[in-house]
């Protein structure tokens, strides 16, 4: 695995892995590291969700969503969850490195894409965590692409809080009004970045909102999926 190869996230002195708690030089041991949730290559261009030829899934040709391609690297499940609750909640910083070059490894050589935005959190959930994990991934993004990254193009006006225990409906409803595009989006080619992936409706909104300011493509790229 790259991260463990290249050094990058490595440290002189041993740590514990994130995820069994064996001491090693890197936040996952290299059991772990084989182990992780890795999503097959074969998955639906437009939403991520795997399919057995790598063609579009029922969903998304019955009810495309408004971005127009999305890239996962990892399963959401009980592995997922605990190594993005640990680097959100628990100040990892080397864990959201090694999660985003996860996913800048499935990325192509050449992204389809002018600009890397990070979903935005409401100000005051800002001031309350003190960071956008989906800001960090954007940074760690941004040096292996060479693309810039904006923070200014969309925001959330109104905090939405934890949508994790609402239903379908209630995720929907809340999301509207929830942000706001800036016209300096016009004809851009925009990745979306975030950490997880549920019903798609966060991604589904944003790109709605940056295409109707003007934005020419949007992706959503995000460390898990759930399935």
């Amino acid at each position: 695995m790259d991260i463990l190869r290249s050094g990058t996230w490595s440290s002189a002195l041993p740590g514990a892995c994130t995820l069994c708690r064996r001491l090693c030089h890197d936040v996952f041991c290299a059991d772990c590291a084989a182990d992780l949730p890795h999503l097959p290559p074969q998955g639906c261009p437009r939403c991520a969700l795997p399919t057995l030829d790598g063609g579009l899934c029922g969903g998304c040709i019955a009810d495309p969503p408004a971005f127009d391609a999305a890239l996962a690297a990892l399963r959401y499940g009980m592995a997922a969850a605990r190594l993005i609750t640990a680097a959100k909640y628990a100040g990892r910083w080397p864990l959201w490195h090694a999660l985003a070059t996860l996913l800048a490894q499935r990325l192509p050589a050449a992204p389809d894409v002018d600009v890397i935005v990070p979903v935005p959190l409401h100000a005051g959930r800002l001031r309350e965590r003190g960071y956008n994990q989906a800001g960090e991934i954007a940074n760690v993004l941004a040096r292996r692409t060479r693309l810039p990254v904006r923070h200014d193009l969309i925001g959330r006006v109104r905090d939405t809080g934890h949508q994790s225990d609402l239903s379908l409906a209630e995720r929907r409803r809340n999301l509207r009004g929830a942000f706001a595009a800036d016209t300096a989006v016009a004809g851009l080619r925009i990745a979306i970045v975030d950490d997880v992936m549920t019903s798609g409706l966060t991604a589904d909104t944003v790109a709605r909102i940056l295409k109707r300011a003007g934005a020419r493509r949007v992706e959503a790229w995000v460390v898990a999926r759930t399935l």
